[in-house]
């Protein structure tokens, strides 16, 4: 097995206001906006253009957002998934999957399907493998499809839409799924990699054209490209101690952004931010929520 390639991307700052923890973010390639939240603040930030940020509160703590066929978003809530227009700030609660169990809504996307997908992850001290993931629908309807989850996290799906990564980022592991972005319908489910603290526990994904799967290391600072049989084939070493999930963007889909969260990991307080830098690996656009 060749050793990784270790990369030094050249950073650049994207956001300066602070963030508790940055999460979930979306590019919408329609309007050249950033989307991305601070689960605790908890907020909504938008990243226009030209620089200029907008920042929505949310009413309860936010896991994730994605893009509806609309100009409203879908946000998971404590509370449960909602439809969220911008322009009016107004809610509507579609479900609620979690309901009483100790746990709240964490990463989420929307599927090739049209549907969100998004896992909860264990609010319990210490943490237990009560939480889940769920298929959510435009039409309210919910689905469990995993169980016995401690932190739901590492969602994306390959580029032609039949094979859907996810990771526990508790459980240290990455899994894989044949999926039929059809009937968004999971099938084969197979373990790719277990993650030591060194190598990154695995937080937010992405995949490229290629087919390649880019994980955030939060406890390594540094992205990890992973091939479809699960081999680290790249170290991007990054400037944030705990980089939270990466999202490809730009005019040519050729930008990485990165999020973080606040961490005294380093030694000193380091405030969760956005970061970003330009690279050969191209993304996709995002998928939109409904029918």
């Amino acid at each position: 097995m060749t050793a990784p390639r270790i990369v030094r991307p050249q950073v650049r700052p994207v956001l300066q206001q602070p963030l508790g923890v940055g999460e979930s973010p979306v590019w919408d390639e329609k309007s050249g906006t950033l989307w991305l939240v601070d689960i605790q603040a908890p907020a909504v930030i938008r990243i226009l253009p030209q620089g200029k940020v907008d920042r929505f509160d949310m009413p309860s703590a936010i896991g994730s957002l994605g893009l509806c066929r609309d100009r409203r978003l879908v946000v998971a809530l404590r509370t449960g998934l909602h439809l969220f227009d911008p322009v009016s700030g107004d809610f509507e609660l579609l479900c609620d999957p979690v309901g009483r169990v100790n746990c709240r809504l964490n990463d989420g996307k929307v599927g090739p399907d049209g549907h969100f997908w998004v896992g909860s992850m264990s609010e319990a001290k210490p943490q237990t493998n009560d939480a889940a993931l769920y298929r959510l629908g435009p039409d309210g309807s919910a689905r469990t499809v995993a169980t016995g989850l401690t932190s739901s996290n590492g969602l994306a799906w390959s580029p032609d839409g039949r094979r859907m990564y996810h990771s526990d980022s508790r459980q240290c592991f990455l899994q894989a799924f044949d999926f039929d972005p059809e009937e968004g319908e999971l099938a084969n489910a197979s373990r790719l990699r277990v993650f030591s603290e060194e190598e990154g526990r695995p937080d937010g994904g992405a995949t490229d054209r290629d087919g390649y799967y880019w994980s955030a290391g939060v406890s390594a600072g540094r992205l990890n490209r992973i091939s479809p049989a699960g081999e680290i084939l790249e170290i991007y070493i990054l400037p944030v101690a705990a980089p939270t999930m990466p999202c490809f963007g730009g005019p040519d889909m050729r930008t990485l952004f990165v999020t973080s969260l606040s961490t005294k990991r380093s030694g000193r307080f380091e405030a969760g931010t956005v970061v970003a830098f330009d690279l050969d690996a191209e993304g996709l656009p995002p998928f939109r929520f409904g029918n």
